[in-house]
């Protein structure tokens, strides 16, 4: 079988007075805005037990030697998202999300930072390390999800209610970090809401992690109205047909995904605790509701277990842009370099420290 498939996407800018409601998302998942207006051809492996043991092709052997070879010589570290193609996983130092990621590459001897990731991870990796020269591989691989909230709409918010402070999801630009009291992940937003004094707090950009927060504390959450348009494309049926398919499986999904999605769930979990839980779960299948690339790192990390997604429709288009090519030609060319401007990079930086400050 040809281990490549294929498709082409239309991707659109977002127009804000076209703003889709929350049951208009649900009907209408095929006009979710994206960063760019461009017709993109995808191309991306698949499924992982269609790779025979794992192993990578013959050419992409030769395309990860070359790029371990070039990391060396330019003492330059990996970094590569869990979401990423597994062949990309596979040629990186460290995989993770977005924040362990960015800490790793602060605690690191190199030079250069090679993230295969969107572009706040790239921002993110630049704000904690300043004296680093941070590459990405594909400029357009950005975040629909961060780039649905803008500086100008966060100073409305806070207007609206000034004594709020702002917790700010680490999926935003550097710019919206700058412009936030602190900073969380999928995996500490319950701890960091629930460190701050005030009764209510304002929730950025992500209105179903907002949403899931809220049923956990006693805090008055204001969310945007921002949502990954990948993880709202599991719906509740996909899930109950894998449960259907898999009646001993047990059911992890990311907190990004519908509150009538994270109601089936045995577990809530990021993408970094789904990799903790795993091998420590009793059960021996696992079906799992995010981005389709954790299963690539679940498998070769739990050879015993079966991963199932809740769905295959949860692929993320801008992570999969980036390829080996595109990795080495990044390495050979020192492109693309994401700089924060120092001004920004203080004041997005205090938001991060504060948060890490309470892990």
């Amino acid at each position: 079988m040809f281990p490549y498939s294929y498709w082409f996407r239309r991707r659109v800018k977002e127009d804000p007075s076209a703003r889709k409601s929350s049951h208009q998302e649900q009907e209408d998942r095929s006009k979710v805005p994206h960063s760019n207006v461009f017709i993109e051809f995808v191309v991306y492996p698949r499924q992982d037990e269609e790779r025979q043991g794992g192993m990578l092709p013959r050419q992409e052997s030769h395309l990860a030697a070359r790029i371990r070879e070039l990391a060396e010589d330019r003492n330059a570290i990996i970094l590569a998202h869990n979401y990423q193609r597994p062949e990309v996983q596979d040629a990186a130092d460290f995989l993770g999300d977005s924040l362990e990621l960015s800490q790793k590459a602060a605690k690191s001897d190199a030079e250069i930072i090679l993230f295969c990731g969107v572009h706040f991870m790239a921002e993110t990796a630049s704000i904690l390390c300043p004296d680093k020269t941070v590459l990405i591989p594909e400029l357009n691989a950005g975040c629909p999800m961060a780039d649905m909230i803008t500086i100008q709409g966060l100073r409305n918010l806070r207007n609206e209610h000034p004594k709020d402070p702002v917790v700010c999801y680490v999926n935003t630009s550097a710019d919206v970090k700058a412009e936030s009291d602190i900073c969380c992940t999928s995996a500490n937003a319950l701890r960091v809401v629930e460190s701050i004094e005030e009764p209510e707090v304002i929730f950025v950009p992500d209105k179903y992690l907002a949403h899931y927060v809220s049923t956990k504390t006693k805090k008055e959450i204001i969310p945007w109205k921002g949502f990954c348009p990948t993880h709202i494309k599991i719906l509740p049926e996909h899930v109950t047909r894998q449960r259907r398919l898999h009646p001993k499986a047990e059911v992890m999904v990311h907190p990004e995904c519908t509150p009538p999605v994270i109601a089936l769930a045995d577990k809530v979990l990021s993408t970094g605790g789904m990799c903790s839980y795993a091998p420590k779960s009793s059960a021996s299948e696992i079906i799992v509701g995010t981005e389709t690339g954790l299963l690539h790192r679940l498998r070769k990390e739990n050879p015993d277990k079966r991963f199932y997604p809740a769905s295959e429709l949860a692929v993320c288009p801008n992570m999969k842009l980036i390829t080996l090519e595109k990795v080495l030609w990044s390495l050979e060319d020192m492109k693309h370099e994401i700089k924060v401007p120092q001004n920004i990079r203080i004041k997005a930086k205090m938001a991060v420290d504060k948060m890490l400050e309470g892990i």
